[in-house]
C-alpha cells in the first residue's frame, strides 16, 4: 500500500507516518524504498497493540492507553528506514520497530509522573486517570514487554539492549537530580538529552540495520547519528514548548516551564540573567510560574519565545543535526542516505 492509498479509515497515527514517508522519499527513484517502509508501518501499527496485550484486564487497558492515543512513531519509521541498508522489512525488523516504540511510550508514563504533566498526546496523562503508582507500574510493564520482544529476536544482543535501557534511566536520573557542584548547567542538560532522548533514537537507527543484516560497518555511524539527532529533536521540542500551538508535542504551550522541567532557553536565560537586569526580571517572572502564579503565563511565554535565547536554542539544534548528518559519511550513497539527511532536516524544522 502506497502513501497515495491512505484512506479515511486509517488511524491518525498511521496516516501521519505515511505522510512522513512521502516527505522522506520525494523522488521517483526512491519510491520503491518508500513502499517497503509504508508496508512495514502498517504491520507495525497493526501489531503494536497486540504486543502489549495482557490477559489481566487491569494491565491490558492501562498499557494500551498512550499507545492507542497515537503519536508520530518517529522511532519505528527510523528502524524501518535503516533496515533498507540490509534485507529490508523482515519480521525481526518489525518486531524491533514495535519494541522501540513500546520502550519510548513506557518512558512517557514515567516522565509524566515526574513532570506532573496533565496531558499527553491530546489525552489526560495516565497518572491523572489512575494515579502515580499505576502509571509507574504500567511504564514498567511496557519496559518488560519491550525487553521480551528484543530478547526473542534470533541473534539479538541482549546486553546492548540492557545498556540502552540503562542510558535511558541514567538520563532521567541525572535530569531529576540536576547538575552537581562545579557542573555547567547547559553542558549537564545536553548530556542528559544524549542519554534520555538519544538512547532510544540511536537504538532505533541501529536495530533496523542490525536485524536486517546490513553490513557491520554502517551500525556505529547509524548509532552515532541517532544520538546526535536525538539531542537536536529534544532541543526543537524546547522551542515548540513556547509555541502558542504546541501541537507537535501534544502538550499546552509552557507545559515544561510550569512543571519546572529544564529547557535550554531557560538555562541560557539563567546564564544571561547573571549580567543583565532585564533578563533577571524575566527569569524571576518565569520562576514564579512554578510557584503557582500563572496569571502572567501567556505574556511571559511570549517574551521568552521572542528572546534571543530561543533563537540560540534553535541554532544549537541545527548544529547537532548537522553533526548527525556528518556522521552518515561512511554510509553508501543512495536513497537511504538521502532519506536520513531529510529525516534530520525535518526533525529540526518542526518549529518553523
Amino acid at each position: 500500500m502506497t502513501a497515495a492509498g491512505v484512506s479515511a479509515g486509517r488511524t491518525p497515527s498511521l496516516t501521519s507516518q505515511l505522510q512522513l514517508t512521502r516527505r522522506l522519499f520525494s523522488s521517483r527513484e526512491d519510491r520503491a524504498i518508500a513502499r517497503q517502509i509504508e508496508d512495514g508501518l502498517e504491520r507495525v501499527e497493526a501489531g503494536i497493540l497486540e504486543q502489549v496485550s495482557f490477559a489481566d484486564p487491569v494491565a491490558d487497558v492501562r498499557s494500551r492507553y498512550l499507545l492507542a492515543a497515537g503519536g508520530k512513531r518517529i522511532r519505528p519509521v527510523l528502524t524501518l528506514l535503516t533496515a533498507q541498508l540490509g534485507d529490508g522489512v523482515t519480521d525481526d525488523v518489525v518486531t524491533a520497530a514495535q519494541a522501540v516504540e513500546i520502550l519510548h511510550v513506557g518512558s512517557l508514563y514515567h516522565d509524566d509522573v515526574m513532570d506532573e504533566a496533565g496531558e499527553r498526546r491530546g489525552v489526560p496523562a495516565a497518572q491523572e486517570v489512575w494515579g502515580n503508582s499505576v502509571a509507574i507500574l504500567t511504564g514498567d510493564l511496557l519496559f518488560a514487554r519491550a525487553s521480551r520482544l528484543i530478547a526473542a529476536i534470533p541473534g539479538a544482543d541482549v546486553e546492548r539492549q540492557a545498556a540502552i535501557f540503562e542510558r535511558l534511566v541514567l538520563g532521567q536520573l541525572h535530569e531529576t537530580v540536576g547538575p552537581q557542584p562545579g557542573d555547567d548547567a547547559v553542558d549537564h542538560y545536553l548530556r542528559v538529552l544524549t542519554d534520555k532522548t538519544g538512547a532510544l533514537i540511536s537504538a532505533a537507527a541501529r536495530w533496523g540495520a542490525d536485524f536486517a543484516r546490513a553490513p557491520r560497518a554502517v551500525l556505529d555511524p547509524l548509532e552515532r547519528f541517532g544520538d546526535l539527532i536525538g539531542v537536536a529533536f529534544q532541543l526543537i521540542d524546547d522551542v515548540i514548548d513556547l509555541s502558542p500551538e504546541a501541537a507537535d508535542t501534544g502538550k499546552q504551550a509552557g507545559t515544561d516551564l510550569k512543571a519546572g522541567v529544564p529547557t535550554l532557553p531557560l538555562l541560557l536565560l539563567r546564564r544571561r540573567a547573571e549580567h543583565d537586569e532585564a533578563d533577571a526580571a524575566l527569569l524571576a517572572r518565569l520562576d514564579a510560574l512554578r510557584d503557582g502564579d500563572e496569571g502572567d503565563l501567556p505574556r511571559a511565554i511570549a517574551e521568552l519565545r521572542t528572546h534571543p535565547v530561543t533563537a540560540e536554542t534553535a541554532a544549537e539544534a541545527h548544529r547537532w543535526a548537522d553533526e548527525a548528518v556528518a556522521a552518515l559519511a561512511p554510509l553508501p550513497d543512495g536513497g537511504v542516505k538521502r532519506a536520513l539527511v531529510r529525516f534530520a532536516g525535518m526533525l529540526v524544522d518542526r518549529a518553523r
